[in-house]
């Protein structure tokens, strides 16, 4: 947030005549009940973890930035998405890392787990750069749209997805260590304003989005 505060400072005093997009998060949204899924942008927000807490924060500043001094910004919040390269701290790459180093005898055929009871929105992280710019190019000024693929799958099938590229045999364990005080249950998003606006839609299933993350991380795993 205090990032964001100096570069729209700069900006600002520099008089520039930029576009500039904000990449919020579907955990701006946080505790979601039942009656309130898919999610649109008018959902109320109730973040659950710190990260949280500071995307709504990026996210209000900008729409008061767009309001006190007309700049142009767009916001945009990302429900969950991934691929090669993506960090392992997140659960997908997580399992596909272990699932690698297990196959390449680097680590003991068990794959530790957290929460996969969860219920999460994916995309291919290839699909939503180009939403990003989509947005910049066609969005609306002080706007804000959810990009997401409007499909909610559990994380055990994400997990089980990836178990069926492999023929390694590999036991899972959960690991406390991997829960979260305060998960999220659901994230399940619509993205229908932003598709109306910009005709943006997700290209790459799910599937290939996966087995090109575990073939990222089979090739790390061979260096």
């Amino acid at each position: 947030m205090i990032g964001q505060v100096h570069l729209l400072e700069a900006i600002r005093e520099q008089n520039l005549k930029c576009r500039i997009q904000i990449a919020g998060s579907s955990e701006e949204y946080g505790l979601v009940l039942e009656s309130e899924v898919p999610i649109t942008e008018l959902n109320p927000f109730r973040p659950l973890s710190p990260y949280a807490v500071s995307k709504v924060t990026q996210d209000m500043l900008a729409y008061q930035y767009f309001r006190s001094y007309g700049m142009h910004l767009i916001r945009t919040r990302a429900f969950n998405h991934t691929g090669p390269r993506r960090g392992e701290v997140f659960a997908e790459s997580s399992f596909a890392r272990q699932i690698a180093e297990i196959e390449a005898g680097k680590r003991e055929p068990i794959l530790r787990v957290g929460n996969l009871d969860a219920k999460r929105d994916y995309s291919d992280v290839r699909d939503v750069v180009k939403a990003y710019l989509l947005g910049l190019e066609k969005g609306e000024a002080g706007e804000v749209y959810n990009i997401c693929s409007g499909i909610t799958n559990p994380v055990r099938h994400i997990l089980d997805t990836l178990l069926s590229f492999t023929t390694a045999k590999i036991e899972v364990t959960q690991d406390p260590a991997r829960m979260r005080p305060s998960d999220v249950t659901v994230l399940w998003g619509d993205s229908s304003k932003f598709r109306k606006q910009t005709g943006w839609k997700p290209e790459i299933p799910l599937e290939q989005t996966l087995r090109d993350l575990l073939n990222y991380w089979r090739g790390r795993s061979q260096k």
